[in-house]
């Protein structure tokens, strides 16, 4: 696929880091990447915002465009209501990714928060720019507790709107996983109705730039570019204890 969208179960899960991950594979493999924010919430106009964090862990050969900037963290369609200036709509957001796919081999499209935060005062979502786009959809997804319960209304959202679940990735694998964690290996996949496609170790965002761009196919599966092996991952860190 050409374009890909990036969503997530909820704020703050390590989505940019993944998008940063399948920017640095796909360069690596010899591929131009662009990567497309449609939304950017909570930074100010001279701050560096997360398609700046995607370049700068991925590297300067990848493609960075915003649409849209508000300074205050909220939802987008809020966010401009209240600085007074205008929402990004769905038919925009497939228009940019379409001329960026024009001239890259991969677009990934990093949404705000979760899958149907508003755009708009009329409930446009991430959601109706990936089915004007055509493209297949992303799940980053916490570790812990609650996962599933957001999992699996995330993909029985994307289900009823004849959406393609591309599969799921932990945004946050901590070193030392705990019960919860450890069961949610084998769960995720079945409450997703989708594979499980990598984890994303914790605090993978600080790392040196040389390492993370090194690392960042351990951490995905092959079908996004990587050499992640569910299996060997679940055998290590899926058992749950004795039921």
């Amino acid at each position: 696929m050409t374009v890909w969208v990036v969503t997530g179960t909820g704020t703050e899960i390590g989505k940019t880091v993944t998008t940063a991950a399948l920017a640095a594979v796909a360069v690596r493999a010899g591929r131009s990447v662009a990567v497309l924010k449609p939304a950017q919430t909570g930074v100010a106009p001279d701050e560096p915002g997360d398609v700046a964090e995607v370049v700068r862990l991925a590297g300067d050969r990848v493609t960075g465009m915003e649409l849209a900037r508000y300074p205050e963290p909220l939802a987008p369609g809020t966010a401009a209501a209240r600085a007074g200036l205008p929402p990004v709509r769905p038919a925009e957001i497939a228009e940019a990714a379409g001329k960026l796919a024009a001239s890259h081999d991969l677009v990934l499209v990093e949404g705000a928060g979760g899958l149907l935060v508003h755009l708009d005062g009329q409930g446009a979502t991430l959601a109706d720019a990936a089915r004007l786009i055509g493209a297949p959809v992303l799940v980053v997804a916490r570790a812990g507790l609650g996962t599933l319960n957001s999992v699996q209304l995330t993909a029985e959202a994307l289900r009823a709107r004849g959406l393609t679940q591309a599969g799921v990735v932990i945004g946050s694998w901590p070193r030392e996983p705990d019960l919860a964690e450890r069961c949610n290996v084998a769960d995720l996949p079945k409450v997703a109705g989708a594979a499980l496609l990598g984890a994303v170790p914790e605090a993978s965002g600080v790392l040196g730039v040389a390492e993370f761009r090194g690392a960042a196919e351990g951490w995905l599966a092959p079908e996004l570019g990587g050499v992640w092996d569910g299996a060997a991952f679940a055998r290590r860190w899926g058992s749950a204890g004795r039921f």
